[in-house]
């Protein structure tokens, strides 16, 4: 079971972030799925969407995700990533700096019925941002 949710953790990333693949959300998510981070719990597979997927990708729509490790234990899988970008829309709330961004971080997922009921981001966004806001280098 472990090795199924780690298959399916890892066609998380590649298939919704790097081929940018609404239809594995639906496909993985269920309207009760529920995903934790630093800009608050976003609920089932449209908030998600709306809020997550295709804000960060109108930001970075050259975002590229490489999943460095895994971790997993029963229905619970621990993705370890690595994340480079350039910020070209204003998706964040700000206008697009044309910076390149590189940043890591780690989801801590719940898998039930081969669908993601629950995930755990933990990166720091806020640097993030203040790096793409903050002053040109001298």
């Amino acid at each position: 079971m472990a090795t199924d949710n780690v298959s399916l953790a890892r066609r998380w990333f590649e298939e919704v972030w790097n081929q940018r693949r609404t239809d594995t959300i639906d496909e993985l998510l269920t309207d009760g799925s529920v995903s934790y981070s630093e800009s608050g719990p976003l609920r089932g597979t449209e908030e998600f969407k709306e809020r997550a997927h295709a804000v960060f990708l109108s930001a970075f729509p050259d975002l590229r995700i490489e999943v460095e490790g895994t971790v997993a234990q029963g229905d619970e899988v621990v993705v370890r990533w690595a994340a480079t970008a350039t910020h070209l829309g204003g998706g964040l709330g700000f206008p697009a700096s044309g910076r390149r961004a590189s940043f890591r971080g780690m989801t801590w997922i719940r898998f039930r019925d081969g669908r993601m009921i629950e995930g755990v981001d933990c990166w720091n966004q806020a640097a993030l941002i203040q790096s793409l806001r903050g002053p040109e280098a001298p």
